[in-house]
């Protein structure tokens, strides 16, 4: 009979899910170096997302210092890079406060984009009823800088006025997607950050003053969640969550895991935008980036009960896994679980080839695109079976009640 060590690595390594050997084997694994590992991800994960952040801060300045269609095609690649390693992050929102809490300012959508810019009238549907959905705050008078953006943030009770974050910076960069050429993105002229009277469709200082200031914003947030989950900074997130009862800090991982691949990635980013057949409910709609954001949620979820995440820089941070220490109680429960998730990740990339071969998300998700529409089935279908045995994995390690399709169940 194979060791439980040996069972695991295989179905790692077998689906291409870990690109080095795993040095701790499933018989000796602890709970304490598998929390270890955590947080070591999540600091690697959140620290790539600050660095290319900044990289997508300079590239921004270097637009709106010189506006081109190169200068706006460097912005524009450097945020599609920017979203990779944060979208291998949101495994870690809902089973920790201090994400969950800050993820609002920095991924909500969708957003009224009205309440930003100026918008094709005829082709912008809003939130009924959201009095600011037509604000246009670039054509207005207030003074545009980082504690206006966090005002306008929800005004009104409106969590369809979305004013900060990757989304807001996103439609800043593309502009509203008419999907004239189903191929095509959102095609914002760099010239609405021109100056004098190359501008096009007014207020291009201070479009480029709220594109900064939202830029910024997202620079600084990045930063603050690298530092909650740093190694030596005393009373950090980090610190706190080392220091939880075992098995506390077990459901947390598993109840984030959880809870991405069912409520929210099947759910709330996938099945809606299907039932509805609707390009306003796709999570990267300006720029028609929402096949990555989906590939890389699912590689979230993987990376974790795996315990391996490969940077941005390509090198690889692994350890002590939740898949290890599964297996050390239910070598069954740890194999299946590894396996979904590859073919959950399997069927994502199904949907990323299609957009790969000009069929965008958005137009997998018509109501006519017959084979669109069975892929996105297929990955949720993936997506709810997988949810079923993360519980499973729960159980195995002494945790009988995850219910991961809402976030309220955690603490501070």
């Amino acid at each position: 009979m194979k060791s439980l060590s040996h069972i695991v690595s295989a179905a790692l390594l077998g689906g291409v899910l870990c690109t080095t050997p795993l040095l701790v084997s499933a018989e000796t694994v602890t709970a304490k170096a598998v929390m270890e590992t955590y947080v070591n991800l999540a600091h690697a994960g959140f620290s790539d997302a600050f660095t290319t952040a900044k990289v997508l801060q300079e590239k921004i300045d270097a637009l709106i210092a010189n506006p081109s269609a190169e200068t706006q095609q460097a912005a524009q690649d450097a945020w599609l890079a920017a979203r990779k390693p944060y979208s291998q992050t949101e495994a870690f929102r809902f089973s920790n406060k201090n994400v969950d809490d800050w993820e609002g300012q920095v991924n909500a959508w969708p957003l009224d984009e009205g309440l930003i810019d100026y918008v094709k009238t005829d082709a912008y549907d809003h939130e009924e009823g959201n009095q600011f959905a037509s604000a246009n705050i670039i054509a207005g008078t207030d003074k545009i800088d980082v504690e206006l953006l966090k005002s306008l943030h929800e005004k009104g009770g409106s969590e369809a006025n979305v004013a900060t974050g990757y989304h807001a910076i996103e439609f800043l960069l593309w502009g509203q997607d008419f999907n004239e050429d189903p191929k095509d993105a959102g095609k914002r002229p760099h010239t609405d950050y021109a100056k004098g009277d190359v501008c096009t469709n007014g207020n291009c200082e201070r479009r480029a003053a709220y594109l900064k200031a939202a830029t910024d914003l997202l620079v600084a947030d990045m930063q603050q969640m690298a530092d909650d989950w740093a190694d030596g900074k005393a009373g950090n997130y980090r610190s706190g969550f080392l220091a939880l009862d075992e098995k506390e800090a077990l459901r947390r991982m598993l109840f984030g895991m959880g809870s991405l691949s069912l409520g929210e990635l099947a759910g709330e980013r996938m099945n809606v935008a299907l039932l509805a057949h609707s390009q306003e409910d796709e999570h990267s709609c300006f720029s028609d980036n929402t096949h990555h954001d989906i590939a890389e949620n699912a590689r979230s979820i993987q990376n974790i009960f795996n315990g391996t995440y490969t940077r941005t820089d390509g090198t690889t941070v692994t350890g002590a896994s939740l898949a290890q220490l599964v297996a050390s109680n239910d070598a069954k429960a740890s194999e299946t679980l590894v396996s979904k998730l590859a073919d959950t990740k399997q069927k994502a990339e199904a949907i990323v080839d299609a957009a790969k071969n000009g069929e965008n998300f958005d137009q997998q998700i018509l109501p006519d695109n017959k084979d669109g529409n069975k892929r996105i089935k297929a990955a949720i279908a993936a997506l709810r079976s997988q949810t079923g045995d993360i519980e499973a994995a729960a159980k195995a390690v002494g945790i009988d009640s995850l219910n991961p399709e809402t976030s309220d169940s955690f603490g501070g």
